[in-house]
């Protein structure tokens, strides 16, 4: 099985703080900072911009995962900024030309993810698997922080897993994404999930001053 990791939703993390929350994340060995980028249209809510994401990098070298909730995705890539560390998820559902948008994402060597939200089925997969590094399975319905998780979503990260060991492609990545507390996480590490999305369930719960014991906590729930 593959090493978990964590990446930490910055759509939950506090402005005024933010310097000293990279830091705190830094220290703790943080994999990936999640970025959720929304354009008001794809979903019902607008996120984090190319100027933050910009802001980000004078700040740190964590790597970015950059979750692209966006109309047409592939004609906009040029402007975010990626690099070759990144994670890249487009939308399986945000544009006709799923396989052409993640070829557009080759020039920039960045890891390239199809997210699926949770009434997507799994067998939208079978085409573009070879054009995939990974998946983020969104656990909730795409668009906002601090929802609960679909109840069947949790199976379908188990189904993903037998998809994917059927077709000799246990090297694809799963990431999951939404309300992953230290119980969920648990829950979808035994699963197959490799990436966890951490935001206001987990390492962001309750002010910076506990973040460190928050990571840890999570640390060892997907031990």
């Amino acid at each position: 099985m593959k090493k978990s990791e964590i990446s930490a939703s910055m759509m939950c993390a506090d402005l005024v703080h933010l310097k000293e929350t990279i830091e705190i994340f830094e220290n703790a060995g943080i994999e990936y900072l999640h970025i959720d980028v929304m354009d008001g249209e794809f979903v019902p809510n607008f996120g984090l911009g190319v100027d933050y994401i910009r802001g980000l990098r004078e700040l740190t070298e964590i790597p970015l995962d950059i979750h692209l909730m966006i109309r047409n995705p592939e004609y906009k890539l040029q402007w975010i900024g990626i690099e070759k560390n990144d994670i890249v998820s487009i939308h399986y559902e945000s544009t006709y030309q799923v396989q052409r948008a993640l070829d557009w994402l080759i020039p920039y060597g960045c890891k390239r993810f199809l997210a699926i939200s949770p009434a997507t089925p799994v067998w939208v997969l079978e085409e573009v698997l070879d054009y995939i590094d990974g998946i983020n399975v969104l656990m909730v319905n795409p668009g906002y922080a601090g929802q609960k998780m679909v109840p069947s979503t949790v199976m379908k990260v188990e189904k993903l897993n037998g998809f994917l060991t059927e077709r000799g492609r246990n090297d694809i990545i799963l990431e999951v994404d939404g309300n992953i507390s230290e119980e969920n996480g648990s829950k979808l590490r035994r699963y197959g999930a490799n990436i966890f999305v951490a935001g206001s369930s987990s390492v962001f719960r309750n002010g910076t001053e506990n973040y460190r014991d928050n990571i840890a906590k999570l640390r060892s729930a997907l031990s």
